[in-house]
Formats: C-alpha cells, sequence, structure tokens
C-alpha cells in the first residue's frame, strides 16, 4: 500500500509529473527510432547472423543498443560511442594535466569536459559507422543490396546522427526528466525483451511441456536471490568515522563535528564487467578471420577462452577483480583524500594525519574494492552457469571423470534461455534503484513519504498566521 501511495504521489506534485511523462516520451521516442531501419541492408540475413554470433563482440554491442544492431536501425550504434568516450576522457583525466585541473574547476569544469565527450563521442561513431560499412559491404553474406561509396557515406551519415540524437535525448532526459538519462537509455533497451523472455519461459513451461515445474520455480528462486544480492551489495558501504577538530574563525567556533568517509563496496559500478566482457567476446570474434581458423594452435586456444569453458570463467574473474582496482584508482585517491581532510582539521580517530590516514584507507579501500570484484564475478557467473553451465568435461586428464560423475545441471546448464545476463541485470537493478532513490528524493524534498520506510517524511518549518 505504502508503494502505491508513493507512486500515486508522483503525479500529485506538477513539477514530477512533467519530469516523468517527460522521460517517457523521451524513451518512447527512442523506441521509435529503434524500428527504422539504415537504408540498403538486407535486415533478416543481417538478424540471422546476429543469432548465430552471440557470444562475439557484435552480440556484446548488440545488447548494449537493446537489440538494435542486429537490424542496423537508425539507432544501432546505441550509447557505447558515448559510454566509450566517457571512459576515455576519465582515464586520460589520470595522464592529462589539462583534464585533471578542469575537473577541479566544479560546474564549468565538468560543462568543457562534457564538451569534449561529445565530440569525441561523434568522431568514434563516424569511425565505427565507417567499420561497419566496410565490414557488411566485404562480407560473404549478402548484407548490403547495393555497395559502393554511397551506401558507405550513407551509413555513415545515418548511424552517426542516430548516435548524436540517442545522445541528446539522454541529456534532455537528465536536465529535464527524472535523470540518469543515459542509463535509462540502456536500461530501456535491455528490459524491451522481458515481455518475449516471460513469453518463452510460458511455452516451455505450459505448451511444449519442455521445463518441469520444479525447474521453473529453481529459475524464479534465483532470479529472485540474485536481485535480491544485488540490491544488498549495491546499498553497502564502508563508512570511515572522520572527526574534525574545533578551530576559533573571528568570533564563532568552527568544527568539532563527526562525520564519516562512505566508501561502496561496488565503486566502479557495471564499469569492470563491460570492459572484462568486451575483452573476452574479442577472442571469439577473431574465430572468424580465415587465417585464425586455419590454424590448429590458435583456434583452439581461443576456443578455450570462450563458449563457457573452465579458462573463461577464470580469466573472466581475474578481468573483473583487475579492472575493479584499476577503475577505483581512477576515481579515489587516497592520498588526496587525506590531504584534503588535513586542510580542513579532520581526522580519523587513532590515526595520525597525512600519509598514515592514506594508508589506512588504501588498506580499507583494497580489501572492499576485492569483495565488491568478486561480487561483479559472481554475479555475472551464476546467469550464464544457468544457461549453458560449465564445460567441466573439456578439462584434461579428468575430463572423462568429470563427464561421468558430475551432475548435468552443472556442465551443461539448466537449459534457460534466460534474457538477462550478468551484465544486463546489473543495469537493470542499479539502473531501476537510482531511479527509484531520485523520485524518492524529490517526494521527500516537497514533503512527502517516499518508497522505503526508512525515507521517512522530511519536516518543514512550522508556518505562522
Amino acid at each position: 500500500m505504502k508503494f502505491l501511495e508513493a507512486a500515486a504521489n508522483i503525479f500529485r506534485i506538477p513539477d514530477l509529473r512533467r519530469r516523468v511523462v517527460w522521460t517517457l516520451l523521451m524513451l518512447a521516442v527512442y523506441r521509435l527510432g529503434g524500428h527504422i531501419p539504415t537504408p540498403g541492408i538486407d535486415t533478416h540475413k543481417l538478424q540471422a547472423f546476429f543469432e548465430q554470433n552471440t557470444g562475439t563482440l557484435f552480440g556484446f554491442i548488440d545488447l548494449f543498443s537493446g537489440r538494435m544492431f542486429r537490424r542496423l536501425t537508425i539507432f544501432a550504434l546505441g550509447i557505447m560511442p558515448y559510454i566509450t568516450a566517457s571512459i576515455i576522457l576519465q582515464l586520460l583525466t589520470v595522464v592529462v594535466p589539462t583534464l585533471e585541473k578542469l575537473q577541479k574547476e566544479g560546474e564549468l569544469g565538468r560543462r568543457k569536459i562534457t564538451q569534449w565527450t561529445r565530440y569525441l563521442t561523434v568522431g568514434l561513431a563516424l569511425m565505427q559507422s565507417f567499420g561497419i560499412a566496410l565490414t557488411l559491404q566485404a562480407s560473404q553474406g549478402g548484407f548490403v543490396l547495393h555497395p559502393g561509396m554511397a551506401f558507405i557515406a550513407m551509413t555513415m551519415l545515418t548511424l552517426t546522427t542516430g548516435t548524436a540524437f540517442i545522445m541528446w535525448l539522454g541529456e534532455q532526459i537528465t536536465e529535464r526528466g527524472i535523470g540518469n538519462g543515459m542509463s535509462l537509455i540502456i536500461f530501456t533497451g535491455i528490459v524491451i525483451g522481458l515481455p518475449q523472455a516471460m513469453q518463452e519461459i510460458y511455452n516451455n513451461v505450459f505448451v511444449t511441456r519442455q521445463w518441469p515445474p520444479l525447474q521453473l520455480i529453481v529459475i524464479l528462486v534465483m532470479m529472485i536471490a540474485v536481485v535480491g544480492f544485488i540490491v544488498l551489495v549495491e546499498r553497502g558501504e564502508r563508512r570511515i568515522p572522520v572527526q574534525y577538530a574545533k578551530r576559533v574563525v573571528g568570533r564563532r567556533m568552527m568544527g568539532g563535528q563527526s562525520t564519516h568517509l562512505p566508501l561502496k563496496v561496488n565503486a566502479g559500478g557495471v564499469i569492470p564487467v563491460i570492459f572484462a566482457s568486451s575483452l573476452l567476446a574479442f577472442p571469439q570474434t577473431l574465430l572468424g578471420v580465415s587465417f585464425v581458423k586455419n590454424n590448429a594452435y590458435l583456434s583452439g586456444l581461443l576456443q578455450a577462452m570462450g563458449g563457457f569453458h573452465p579458462l573463461y570463467y577464470l580469466m573472466y574473474t581475474l578481468l573483473i577483480i583487475f579492472f575493479c582496482f584499476f577503475y577505483v584508482s581512477i576515481i579515489f585517491n587516497p592520498n588526496e583524500a587525506a590531504d584534503n581532510m588535513r586542510k580542513y582539521g579532520g581526522f580519523i580517530p587513532g590515526i595520525r594525519p597525512g600519509k598514515n590516514t592514506a594508508e589506512y584507507m588504501n588498506k580499507i579501500l583494497t580489501k572492499i574494492t576485492m569483495v565488491g570484484g568478486l561480487y561483479l564475478a559472481i554475479l555475472s557467473m551464476v546467469p550464464m552457469i544457468m544457461i549453458s553451465g560449465i564445460k567441466l568435461q573439456k578439462l584434461p586428464l579428468v575430463g572423462n571423470f568429470i563427464d561421468s560423475t558430475f551432475p548435468r545441471w552443472l556442465l551443461d546448464g539448466l537449459g534457460v534461455n534466460f534474457y538477462f545476463g550478468g551484465t544486463s541485470l546489473l543495469i537493470v537493478v542499479g539502473v531501476a534503484m537510482d531511479t527509484v532513490n531520485q523520485i524518492e528524493a524529490q517526494l521527500i524534498m516537497r514533503h512527502y513519504e517516499g518508497f522505503t520506510p526508512r525515507a521517512g517524511r522530511i519536516r518543514g518549518r512550522r508556518s505562522f498566521g
């Protein structure tokens, strides 16, 4: 009842109602553009190709485009060029002093970085669309109806314009909607396949009866458990207590309060998973090259790194943990945080300011980042194991023993054609939580109760008269 009451309060507030309606309209425009194909493409042949290459880099790009890449619609590149541009600029901030200075200048610096991100997004979209056009034209699948320079130019113009328009839609949702524009666009592209996944589950259980009812119960329990696990960890944080010393400024006594420095368990979000998935998808893409395919050693090695083999899971886990540490080292600098704390008279109780404080924070950050990396690895692998299992029978020496002893559901999976993988499930739950929190903050700010019991109600000042 409380959730329904909070949802009804959204439409009682004119400003919040306008923001929600505007967001829905922008997302509707995004979905409408997803049905407009790029000129000169045989969409049926291209879609059949993508269904055969779901585990490669093409399938990974198709996920983030909302399944538009397989039909090469005008929004086929999706938001990936923008995400790539944002990550590149974040990485360059560490090594380029100009960008680091702009980041510290506040709102004006952030606007400049945003402008450069837009330019870089358009540049990446031009390069990607040029590569896509050349690849489609040179392929033997007959995807292009009328090859030539006109097709290449039209594809570059169409896909780059589509990416720029999606970027504009995301910024409009962020500024005039409920926020998180880019994330909501990815969220929409993923959840649009949920009805189809539910239809497939219904057909398997009640129509074709391929799945027994017990298997459906196991799937539902696993889904609920994974979602609950995500919510629990995403809200988890390590709070480092910080005490500020009292000091006299003029005739006033300043400071003296106690606060905390929150360190999130999963500070990197979904970015480590995206990096790891894209790197492991690239070798599978190389299997389509004739030189690699004809080389027995290279093809065998690349096959062992994909197809849900044990080596794939091992490398996937190690890459996720590595990128967790790499990304956290970019967004949080313990030495800088310790210096800022000392400048304002802050200290951690029991820890000397300066170098000791930085080492203490770095030690805590290392522990929770390791936990966050393992969390992301487990979260990403559980849906994959449900779908395809772990091919432990491919291990040398012990493969035959494992094949005859271990349960088939572990080796071959449950045969679940579950739409959400680990990456997409984390995005869906994370974006949903952020969106609910933003709407809840808007409700509380206007003295309405939020969705969750902990939100409560902010009491305004009593009016006089």
